[in-house]
C-alpha cells in the first residue's frame, strides 16, 4: 500500500502532530520520498510527493513573506511541509503566520517534537517504501505464476481470465484485422469504438511497437502479439498498477506462443483448404452447384468471388540453394496470414515466381465484397499483385488468370492493380509513357486547340465518343440540340482531316480524347504512375 500522511501521522514513534484541522482529503496524500531543506526557496529542487522538512532557519517571519514560501513548497510539488521544534532550534512551536500560510494554500503542516531526529522520519519514509515495493514484487510474481499456471490449458481465455481477476484490467487478444479472438469475461465483447484507431495503428506496424490512449476517462493500451510475425494483438481495458505493469511483459510473451501454437495446430486445415482450392481450379469447366458447394464448405457464402494473385518475395537474384528455401518459407508464411484473414482461406502457394526463381506466387479465392486492397495493404504490403474481376464461383479460374496477368503493372505501378470492367483501356494508358502520350494527342487534337470554340469542339467529340455515337445521349448530356451536336462534330473532323465513320480515325479520336481527360497516368513520386481517377461514363 502507498505510503500517506495519516499513515505517518498513525506512528506513534514519530509523534508527529498536525498544526491545523487538516482536511481527510489533504491527509490521504502519497509520500514518495522525504527530504531535509532550509533554503527560502525550496521549490525548484522538489520533484513532487516529497515531505520537506525544515528546522525554519531562514523562514519569514511576515505573513506575506510566509505564504510565498509556502506557495513556492506547493507549486514544487511537495505533499506536505513539516517543522522541527525543540530547544536550541529557532521554534519551539510553528508560528500562527505559517500554519496562517499553509491552511491558505492547502498544504498540511506538520511538526516534529524535539526528541525525533529527522532522520528518523526520513528512515521511516524509506522503510514504508521499500515495503511497498516488495508488496509490488511480490504481487507480480503471484500473477505471473497464475498466468504461466493458465498458460497450460487450452487456449487464450484461460491466461486472459486470470489476468483479469489478478488485476481488475480487462483484456481481450484480437486477430491482425481487429477482429474478436478471445476476452477474459464469459460474455465476448467487441472492442469499444475508440479503441478501433489503436488497433489499427498498431497492426500497422507489425511488431514494432505498441499504443496507448486515454478516451472517456478509461485508459486503453494495445500490444503486438507474435514471434516473427504478427498474430493477433491484446487491448488493455483499464489503467494497470505497478505490479499489474510489470506483468505486461510475461503476459505478452504467454500469449504469443499460445497463438504460435494456435497457428501450427492450424496448418493441417490450411493444407486441406489449399487441396480444395487446388481441386476447384483443376477442373476445365466445373459444374456450378459443384463449384458453389465447394466454397459453401469453407464458409464462404458470396455469390460472385474473385481472383487474387501475389508475389510474395523478389527472387529475380535468388537462384536457388538457401536463397530458395527462404523465399519459399517466407512466401508460407505470407500464404498462412492470408488464409487467417480472408473469410474461406481458400489460398495456397503454387508455381515459381518472378523470372522462374523459386518461391511461387500466392493465389487466393475472396468473396466480391472483400476489401481485397486493406487486406493486402495489412498482410502483403509493398508486393505485387493482382485483383481478377468479380465471377461466378464456377469461372473463378479466369478471374485468377486475369490476376496473374496483372502482377506486371502491379510492380510498375506500385501498387495492386485490379481489372474491372471498361477500364481496360485505362490500365493500358497507365503503362504508357506519359509525355509520349500526350505528344500523340496533340497530334491529333492539335488543330482543334487552335480554333475559336476549340474547348466547345474537344467536349462535343469526347461525350460523344463516350456515349458510343449516340446523337440524342450526347445531345442530353452537352445541353443543346442534336443538329448542334453534329454541325461540331462536322467542323471538327474538317479541322482534323478525320472520319467519324472511318474505324481507325474513330480510334485515333477515341485514344487521344482519353489521354487528354486523364486516361495517361501522371508522373508520381519515385517516377511511378499514379492511376487517374475512374472516369463515369454515361448510360448509353
Amino acid at each position: 500500500m502507498p505510503l500517506r500522511i495519516s499513515d505517518l501521522l498513525a506512528r506513534s514513534d514519530l509523534a508527529l502532530s498536525v498544526t491545523y484541522d487538516v482536511p481527510p482529503q489533504l491527509l490521504d496524500r502519497t509520500i514518495e520520498a522525504a527530504t531535509v531543506s532550509d533554503l527560502p526557496v525550496p521549490g525548484k529542487w522538489l520533484q513532487g510527493g516529497e515531505l520537506l522538512m525544515t528546522i525554519g532557519l531562514l523562514l519569514p517571519g511576515e505573513p506575506a513573506a510566509c505564504r510565498a514560501y509556502v506557495r513556492d513548497v506547493a507549486e514544487g510539488g511537495a505533499a506536505c511541509l513539516a517543522l522541527g521544534l525543540g530547544q536550541g532550534l529557532p521554534y519551539q512551536e510553528a508560528p500562527a503566520p505559517l500554519v496562517a500560510a499553509a491552511e491558505e494554500a492547502g498544504l498540511p503542516l506538520l511538526t516534529v517534537p524535539d526528541e525525533v531526529p529527522f532522520i528518523a522520519v526520513t528512515k521511516a519514509v524509506f522503510d514504508a517504501r521499500a515495503d511497498e515495493q516488495r508488496e509490488v514484487l511480490h504481487r507480480a510474481f503471484a500473477t505471473q505464476r497464475r498466468l504461466t499456471a493458465a498458460a497450460a490449458g487450452d487456449g487464450l481465455r484461460p491466461m486472459l481470465a486470470e489476468w483479469t481477476a489478478a488485476t481488475g484490467v480487462g483484456a481481450a487478444v484480437l486477430d491482425p484485422l481487429g477482429r474478436l479472438l478471445a476476452t477474459g469475461d464469459h460474455a465476448q465483447h467487441a472492442p469499444p469504438p475508440r479503441a478501433r484507431d489503436l488497433i489499427e495503428r498498431v497492426a500497422a506496424r507489425g511488431l514494432r511497437g505498441s499504443a496507448s490512449s486515454t478516451a472517456g476517462g478509461q485508459q486503453l493500451e494495445v500490444q503486438p502479439l507474435g514471434a516473427r510475425r504478427l498474430r493477433g494483438l491484446l487491448l488493455l481495458t483499464g489503467r494497470p498498477d505497478d505490479a499489474a505493469r510489470s506483468v505486461v511483459p510475461g503476459l505478452v510473451s504467454l500469449l504469443s506462443l499460445e497463438l504460435e501454437r494456435r497457428h501450427l495446430r492450424d496448418e493441417p486445415e490450411r493444407r486441406r483448404r489449399s487441396a480444395l482450392l487446388s481441386e476447384l481450379l483443376a477442373a476445365e469447366d466445373p459444374a456450378a452447384d459443384r463449384a458453389r458447394d465447394m466454397l459453401h464448405s469453407v464458409g464462404l457464402t458470396a455469390e460472385r468471388v474473385r481472383g487474387v494473385v501475389v508475389e510474395p518475395e523478389d527472387r529475380r537474384e535468388a537462384a536457388d540453394g538457401a536463397a530458395g528455401e527462404a523465399a519459399a518459407a517466407a512466401a508460407q508464411e505470407m500464404a498462412a496470414d492470408l488464409a487467417l484473414a480472408i473469410p474461406g482461406g481458400l489460398v495456397r502457394v503454387t508455381g515459381t515466381g518472378h523470372g522462374g526463381a523459386p518461391g511461387g506466387i500466392i493465389e487466393a479465392v475472396v468473396g466480391e465484397d472483400l476489401d481485397v486492397r486493406d487486406v493486402l495493404a495489412r498482410f502483403a504490403p509493398h508486393r505485387p499483385a493482382g485483383i481478377g474481376p468479380a465471377t461466378a464461383p464456377e469461372a473463378v479460374r479466369v478471374s485468377l488468370r486475369q490476376a496473374a496477368g496483372l502482377l506486371a503493372v502491379s510492380r510498375s505501378a506500385g501498387e495492386p492493380a485490379e481489372a474491372r470492367q471498361s477500364q481496360a483501356s485505362r490500365l493500358l494508358l497507365d503503362l504508357g509513357d506519359r509525355r509520349t502520350l500526350h505528344g500523340y494527342a496533340d497530334s491529333v487534337l492539335g488543330p482543334l486547340d487552335l480554333a475559336d470554340n476549340g474547348e466547345e469542339l474537344l467536349a462535343t467529340l469526347a461525350a460523344w465518343l463516350e456515349t458510343g455515337g449516340a446523337w440524342d445521349a450526347t445531345s442530353r448530356r452537352l445541353g443543346v440540340h442534336r443538329h448542334t451536336v453534329r454541325n461540331r462534330l462536322d467542323k471538327a473532323m474538317d479541322l482534323t482531316g478525320r472520319r467519324l465513320d472511318d474505324p481507325d480515325d474513330r480510334f485515333d479520336l477515341w485514344l487521344a480524347t482519353r489521354i487528354r481527360r486523364g486516361g495517361a497516368a501522371a508522373a508520381g513520386t519515385g517516377g511511378r504512375p499514379v492511376p487517374p481517377p475512374p472516369p463515369t461514363r454515361p448510360g448509353r
